[in-house]
């Protein structure tokens, strides 16, 4: 019996919710678990669907029937099978404190992708990547070769087959072009002091202003720099007690978690782009538990 899920966006209307399930019924599926939003300010609609087939139903034959039902409400629906791991390019610089949390997590089964590879400006990781049976590749960027240098990252993205980039404080800009083509698909972390301490050692910055949070955010990508998206949050408490250092290192603590929240959020289909904001479903309970482990 497979478990698939629908994700399903349009603008807000009657009956939306009553063809979907009518359908699926009608195709031998039981739901299993169902979240939806009406954005008043919006007026879009947004919902996602886990179901069983319980008739021997595939993806191919739901999306196929499925076109005549949501095209009268102009409907934009993704089926996909809770199963299959979403495959991954994770990025990376000098900074290893999220690369390896994501590593660790993908390694025990905490996070469920399949990494396809691993992209650096720098040799820092290659050790740790390729003792993980994970192809590592290495692109330095500079200002004369970043078109030469961003063609061979799609290269690979498009090689590996991955659905998504991750961004583990990988230091480079991305180009306009790379990010309106990767729309959606590409997942940023950062320290939550933007724009307020901006450039080098934000932390330091932190703790010179006697700051009692410090936290992180991840966004998807877009050509506004650490503007884009937010998918995830989450802050901790310092206290004057406390040194630069235990910022830094709290603040890597943060920023890991956030991260791998995201990606849980982002590859279990939970996150919806609705306009500059998104729309994320809580975690079904069987997943859970991994998401906030850590």
């Amino acid at each position: 019996m497979n478990t698939f899920a629908l994700r399903v966006q349009c603008r807000s209307t009657r009956g939306i919710v009553a063809a979907i399930s009518t359908f699926l019924a009608a195709q031998g599926c039981n739901i299993t678990d169902a979240v939806q939003f009406d954005d008043d300010a919006t007026g879009n609609f947004f919902a996602r669907i886990s179901f069983r087939s319980e008739d021997g139903v595939t993806l191919d034959e739901l999306r196929a029937q499925f076109a005549p039902v949501g095209a009268p409400f102009d409907m934009q629906a993704e089926f996909f099978d809770e199963a299959v791991k979403r495959k991954v390019v994770i990025m990376v610089s000098r900074f290893g404190h999220c690369l390896n949390d994501l590593l660790y997590r993908w390694r025990i089964g905490a996070l469920p992708i399949d990494i396809v590879a691993v992209i650096s400006n720098h040799l820092d990781y290659q050790k740790v990547v390729v003792n993980h049976d994970i192809g590592f590749h290495h692109i330095k960027v500079t200002a004369q070769n970043k078109p030469e240098a961003e063609a061979r990252i799609m290269q690979v993205v498009e090689d590996s087959g991955a659905e998504l980039i991750v961004l583990a404080r990988y230091m480079q800009v991305l180009s306009d072009d790379m990010c309106r083509r990767m729309s959606g698909r590409i997942i940023n972390i950062h320290h939550s002091f933007l724009p307020s301490f901006k450039g080098a050692n934000p932390y330091k910055q932190a703790f010179d202003r006697g700051v009692k949070l410090i936290g992180a955010t991840s966004h998807y990508v877009t050509a506004d720099l650490d503007e884009g998206p937010i998918i995830e949050q989450d802050t901790i408490r310092v206290t004057h007690a406390q040194s630069g250092e235990d910022y830094v290192s709290l603040g890597r603590d943060v920023e890991a978690q956030v991260l791998s929240r995201a990606i849980h959020a982002h590859i279990h289909g939970r996150v919806f782009i609705n306009g500059n904001k998104t729309v994320v479903f809580p975690a079904s309970p069987g997943s859970y538990a991994s998401e906030r482990m850590g």
